[in-house]
């Protein structure tokens, strides 16, 4: 019996009470209890014995609000450990995640049905899995892990590790959540090749995944369908709202971040200080979980990860702390082919070429629940997928056809970044590293380390495509493009030579911009940013004279980042300094600028008044021009601003050279402004909203099984709430006026102290996806009543949040 015991590494110490408790952490709520075991493998991964070490060795310790602390020897354990947690939180959404990069959603859900991941990849899950499948056959990932833009031994152990623990989790384990249970592809036979296209459609977030319908979906002009929309000639006819939509870029549904970094200049502690709040989806694979990563004397890394990554992506280490913000470069370009002679060959100045045609044949779940097949089909030239997007402009037509390439498609060193970037013992070794990884696909970093130094960089993936070579090649339809939403369409013809991007002797590999032709500063005041582009992370030192794709100069900000920058402004002002409790505050500070700025003189109350329906500007008069949970008025303003008119609303423009104090005074005697305010009220009416009713009682949390808490914050550019939240579909709770299943996310504020750190967390849909689970809303709870949770960093720390301890050996 003993030797049975050995031979399965089984070694329970509980504490006697608990001695019922079910083998999921969520079970053990008892801060200081402790629960060590190392359960029986399966078959399928043979227990180690005496003669035999295992492969991974790794020990977990979920410590209050179910934040797994992972130690191990070596980054493959390491993963171990991260993937057996991470499905523990997260099982549904992170099997879904892995199924859609195996390119088997029609087998699962059915052919018809949509995929939506709440950022820009949304199409039927048949269009999904033809582009998925696609790259599968092109074996795009494959040909990626063996060059230079693939990954590196230590990521390639972790992600081993990673799926390794995904897989022990599905074999011991048994999933209550009702999103998932019983579903036929929680089976333990993921590999890492799964993985690796799961975090590859993540890095096409901004390119291809905004495209998923046009390219599937993509055929030649024919009589029935001739291809032959009315496009507009010049940039006054195009509606820029609607081509950003259609681009992923929707003005509607913004898709962003905060970060402010205050250096040691500005701090009470002469160190580094630094406040992220990204602002995604609380449903789907674009979900936060929090953990921390431990490697004794080699690693140690702690925050966020986004679910399916193995690698910690907002967080920090003893030295240095950052976060990010979703840039505005672009990640990819279209070029436009001119056809010729059949609406399948294109023209090259080597002559004329085919269009490869490519067909994919998909598993698809048929009504009765049996699985047949279908064959899709796509087309590509050389540079990428052919696009059929009359919305961006680009349709084939009998004339010419447009295909996008990809940055973010030719690299697979995403995981490499964020994984050497923990590394990192400064904001400039943390930038160096970023820079040699090459893998920041989608967003800018702003960070804050403890020699008092902070740091603003856009030195994400970017074409390399300079003003220069964009004014030579642009085509008609491309300066369309380029003039309205900044991004170039390029002359096809020349794709592969004069029109090709560039190349930096200082980029990671060919076709991006490198590290001197990236915007970045480095500072000892403050840096933020809030998602406009990287021309003023500072008001005193603006960033210029960098390529149009980047984003761009001299623009207007978004109230969100007037807010943002000015909550650091207000706090300095008169010689003071930003401490640890400060910074923080900033975040529940939940001022409303637009509203700030509209008060002036009186302005806003006047436009109401100008309505005559006194009950309601009576409310909006004594409001406090904020959005915390108790205040009375907000969802007057709120629709007030998403009705008002952009082009007809202050009578003072944006200027330059006051780009935080512009644009500015209300235009309070404008119809239109007047009309917007009494089209709110009238809805607010029509929906039996109460004028005064607090703010709390209104908008509550919608994520899926959430009870209805009170939430403070709100809408973030138009309004200019730094706490950005929205309300977006699917969501719970539809009962109520506005329930959120959007913003705020993974908020940390790290300060770096004399002796360690001082770091306060909080994940406002809380680490457990599963309704079930008594760590699915804590969290969300601590939000609504504007608390942070203390993160246990040491192991003092970590020993008195203390709920449950497992060693997994396999």
């Amino acid at each position: 019996m003993r030797r049975r015991l050995l031979a399965a590494t089984v070694s329970i110490t509980l504490v006697p009470l608990l001695a019922a408790l079910p083998a999921s952490p969520t079970a053990a709520l008892t801060a200081g209890t402790t629960f060590s075991t190392a359960a029986s493998p399966s078959p399928a991964t043979p227990a180690p014995t005496s003669g035999k070490k295992p492969r991974y060795d790794a020990t977990i310790r979920w410590t209050k609000h179910g934040i797994p602390h992972i130690s191990a020897k070596n980054f493959a354990s390491l993963g171990y450990g991260s993937g057996y947690a991470a499905a523990d939180a997260s099982i549904c959404t992170l099997m879904d995640t892995l199924v859609t990069g195996r390119g088997e959603r029609s087998r699962w859900f059915g052919p018809q049905r949509r995929y939506d991941d709440h950022v820009s990849m949304n199409g039927s899950n048949l269009q999904v899995d033809t582009l998925v499948g696609d790259l599968h056959n092109r074996r795009v990932v494959e040909k990626l892990l063996v060059g230079k833009a693939g990954p590196k031994a230590d990521t390639r152990q972790l992600v081993t590790g990673y799926v390794a623990g995904v897989n022990r989790w599905l074999r011991t384990q048994k999933v209550t959540d009702p999103a998932c249970r019983g579903a036929g592809y929680l089976r333990p036979d993921l590999k890492p090749i799964d993985l690796y296209y799961g975090v590859y459609l993540a890095n096409l977030l901004a390119s291809t995944g905004v495209f998923v319908k046009e390219i599937a979906d993509a055929d030649p002009p024919s009589l029935t369908d001739p291809g032959l929309p009315e496009l507009p000639l010049r940039a006054s006819q195009v509606d820029r709202d609607q081509l950003l939509k259609a681009l992923g870029k929707d003005p509607a549904r913004p898709f962003g971040s905060n970060a402010t970094a205050v250096g040691g200049a500005k701090t009470s502690t002469g160190k580094g200080m630094l406040l992220g709040n990204p602002h995604f989806p609380w449903r789907g694979r674009y979900r936060f979980t929090q953990q921390h990563l431990t490697i004794p004397g080699r690693y140690d890394v702690a925050g966020a990860s986004l679910i399916g990554s193995p690698a910690i992506n907002i967080g920090w280490n003893k030295n240095v702390a950052w976060s990010h913000t979703v840039s505005t470069a672009y990640r990819f370009t279209p070029y436009e082919y001119k056809l010729v002679g059949s609406p399948t060959t294109y023209l090259t100045d080597r002559g004329p070429r085919q269009l490869e045609h490519r067909f994919v044949t998909i598993k698809v779940k048929r009504a009765n629940g049996s699985v047949g097949t279908v064959r899709e089909d796509l087309y590509r030239t050389d540079q990428g997928y052919v696009v059929d997007s009359a919305a961006t402009l680009m349709p084939w037509s009998p004339a010419s056809v447009w295909a996008i390439r990809d940055a973010n498609a030719e690299h697979l060193r995403t995981i490499d970044t964020f994984l050497d970037m923990g590394r990192a013992s400064s904001v400039r070794d943390l930038l160096r590293r970023q820079d040699a990884a090459g893998g920041m696909s989608w967003v800018n970093t702003t960070a804050a380390d403890r020699k008092g130094d902070v740091l603003y960089a856009d030195h994400s993936v970017v074409p390399h495509v300079t003003d220069a070579m964009k004014q030579r090649c642009l085509t008609p339809v491309g300066l369309l493009l380029d003039q309205v939403a900044g991004l170039p369409g390029l002359d096809g013809t020349f794709a592969g030579s004069s029109c090709a991007w560039g190349t930096d002797a200082d980029a990671q590999r060919p076709g991006i911009f490198g590290t001197k032709n990236l915007p970045a500063t480095v500072r000892r005041d403050w840096v933020m940013n809030a998602n406009d582009s990287y021309w003023l992370p500072n008001p005193a030192s603006p960033l210029e004279g960098y390529a149009s794709i980047i984003g761009c100069e001299r623009c207007a900000r978004t109230m969100r980042t007037r807010m943002v920058s000015q909550y650091v402004i207000d706090r300095l002002r008169g010689g003071r300094k930003e401490t640890p409790a400060t910074l923080a505050s900033h975040e529940h500070g939940n001022r409303v600028r637009a509203a700030e700025v509209m008060s002036v003189g009186g302005d806003l109350d006047e436009v109401c008044a100008a309505t005559g329906e006194t009950a309601a500007c009576a409310v909006l008069k004594k409001w406090d021009r904020r959005s915390d949970t108790t205040s009375v008025g907000t969802h007057l303003f709120e629709e007030f601003i998403t009705r008002a008119p952009a082009d007809a609303l202050w009578e003072v423009p944006f200027d330059a050279s006051d780009p935080l104090g512009t644009p500015r005074d209300l235009a309070e005697t404008n119809p239109q402004v007047v009309a917007a305010m009494q089209d709110a009220i009238d809805f607010l009416r029509s929906r039996r909203v109460a004028f005064g009713a607090p703010w709390g009682r209104l908008q509550v949390a919608g994520d899926r099984g959430s009870p209805a808490i009170p939430l403070g914050g709100g809408l973030g550019d138009a309004a200019g709430n730094a706490n950005a939240l929205a309300s977006r579909l699917p969501r719970d709770n539809t009962n109520r006026f506005r329930p959120i299943t959007y913003g705020s996310s993974h908020i940390q504020s790290i300060a770096f102290l004399k002796r360690g750190l001082s770091a306060r967390t909080i994940l406002t849909y809380s680490q457990y996806e599963n309704p079930r689970s008594p760590w699915s809303a804590d969290q969300t709870r601590l939000f609504s009543h504007e608390k942070w949770v203390t993160f246990p960093w040491t192991a003092q720390q970590i020993r008195r949040q203390l709920v449950r301890t497992v060693r997994l050996r396999g």
